[in-house]
Order: structure tokens, then C-alpha cells, then sequence
């Protein structure tokens, strides 16, 4: 491996590691659920977490936004939440110099870097909806205008799923959106008592930023620099493959026949 390869691979161990210190100081365990999401976070993805209420969701993608140096925006979800309240809408504005009156964009919580879109199935399918191309496209179309994400730009949406009354199920070409949908589990025992003795401390955590917007972008170009081998991309191209029913070669179909 070139020395210049090197030295990149070493300064995305050397963020990863920055990282995950700063998210230990509030998070407690959950080491697969932090590591999933720096996976998605170098690969420019987007995250669904899928757990109960209590298991610090919220609160481990609000660190995670704390221990970056960039922009971060909540959106709680809610039955009556509207597309607008979420990529912004245009407002008459006026000149009192000249009486002239012209269209004003107001930009909504949807520009930032990271946004925590809480409980997302607590809002209809139209509102589900307005998220999708900003997390496709990264830009947003208000009134026949484009307008563009501040990049790097991260969705981290949570989910109850054991909460079904008053929820609307994300469609399928909204799940297409996230690279990971990823499952938080309850903590073992001895995490558990950790993390009683930590909440009722009066100390609080002290986060220090480890990486501006610019280093991430940087790191993801590395991630997509790592050479693939042939074989392993033939692996995941046959097995997504077999998962089409309406092909001859989908073990379901062949057993069904």
C-alpha cells in the first residue's frame, strides 16, 4: 500500500477513535449501534434506529451531533406536521423603500448537516415524503427552485417499534433512503447499572468537537478509495440477486415449485 494510502487509513482509524471516546463520556455500551452509525456517517448514509422508548436513541445521535462540528437540527414528528414545516416555504415580503413585493424563501430545520428526525412514523406518508429528496438529491424543490444541503448532510431517523396506534409505516421508497436500519437493543446488566449511576450524577459530560465538515468530506472519499475485491462484489451481487421473487433463481420461488 502507497504511503499516502496509508497515512489516509490511519486518519480514519485516528477520527473513528476521537469519536467513539467522545460519544463513551454520555453512551454507555451500544458499541455495534455506534460503530453502524460511523459506518453510515463515513459513507455519507443515512440511519434508521429502530428500539423501544428509554434506550437513549435520541440522546446517542444528539452526542454523536455534539462531538461533530457541524449544524444539527431536531424534527420531532408529529400527526399534524406539514412538508413545509420541514424543507421551508416561500413568504411575500416587502420593500417599504419601494412598495415592491417579492417571494422570500424561508429555509426549514431540514438545513443542516445532521438532523434527528424523531419518531418518523409518527407523521403521514405526505410528510414522510418531503425528507425524500433531500435524502437522495440533497436539495430540496420549493416553488420550481432548487435548493441546495449544506454537505455533508445526514438524516438519523428513530423508530418505536412496538407502538402502533397513531403511526403511519414508512413506505418502501423511504427505507430505499437508509443504509442502515439499525436495531438498539436493552443494555446487559452490568451497562445498566453504569448507566443509573451516570444519570444521577450532577456532573455533566463535556463534549469536545473532533472533526469539522470539511475533514468528514475528506474521510469519505477515503472510504470510497478501500479497493473491493472481485469475488466479494460478486458475493453481494448474487445474494441480492436471489432476493428478486419474480426471478427463476430465487430459492423461494424454487421451493415453492
Amino acid at each position: 500500500m502507497p504511503d499516502d494510502d496509508l497515512q489516509a487509513v490511519q486518519r480514519l482509524s485516528e477520527a473513528y477513535r476521537r469519536i467513539t471516546n467522545e460519544l463513551g463520556k454520555v453512551i454507555v455500551g451500544q458499541q455495534e449501534v455506534i460503530e453502524q452509525l460511523l459506518i453510515a456517517l463515513f459513507a455519507r448514509g443515512h440511519c434508521l434506529l429502530v428500539g423501544v422508548p428509554g434506550l437513549a436513541k435520541t440522546l446517542m445521535i444528539r452526542t454523536l451531533a455534539d462531538s461533530l462540528s457541524l449544524k444539527f437540527n431536531r424534527i420531532q414528528f408529529t400527526p399534524d406536521l406539514m412538508p413545509a414545516d420541514i424543507t421551508g416555504t416561500e413568504v411575500i415580503q416587502e420593500d417599504k423603500a419601494t412598495g415592491t413585493r417579492e417571494f422570500r424563501f424561508l429555509q426549514g430545520p431540514v438545513f443542516a448537516n445532521v438532523i434527528l428526525a424523531d419518531e418518523i412514523n409518527r407523521t403521514p406518508p405526505k410528510t414522510q415524503a418531503a425528507l425524500l429528496e433531500a435524502m437522495q438529491e440533497h436539495q430540496v424543490t420549493v416553488g420550481g427552485r432548487r435548493h441546495l444541503l449544506a454537505e455533508p448532510f445526514f438524516v438519523l431517523a428513530t423508530q418505536n417499534p412496538i407502538e402502533q396506534e397513531g403511526t403511519y409505516p414508512l413506505p418502501e421508497a423511504q427505507l430505499d433512503r437508509f443504509m442502515f436500519n439499525i436495531f438498539v437493543d436493552y443494555p446487559d446488566e452490568e451497562e445498566e447499572f453504569r448507566i443509573v449511576k451516570q444519570t444521577t450524577a450532577e456532573v455533566p459530560a463535556s463534549l469536545t468537537p473532533s472533526l469539522t465538515a470539511d475533514e468528514i468530506l475528506s474521510l469519505a472519499k477515503i472510504v470510497r478509495r478501500v479497493p473491493i475485491a472481485d469475488h466479494v462484489t460478486r458475493y453481494a451481487l448474487q445474494l441480492t440477486r436471489q432476493t428478486r421473487r419474480e426471478k427463476a433463481s430465487c430459492p423461494i420461488l424454487s421451493a415453492s415449485t
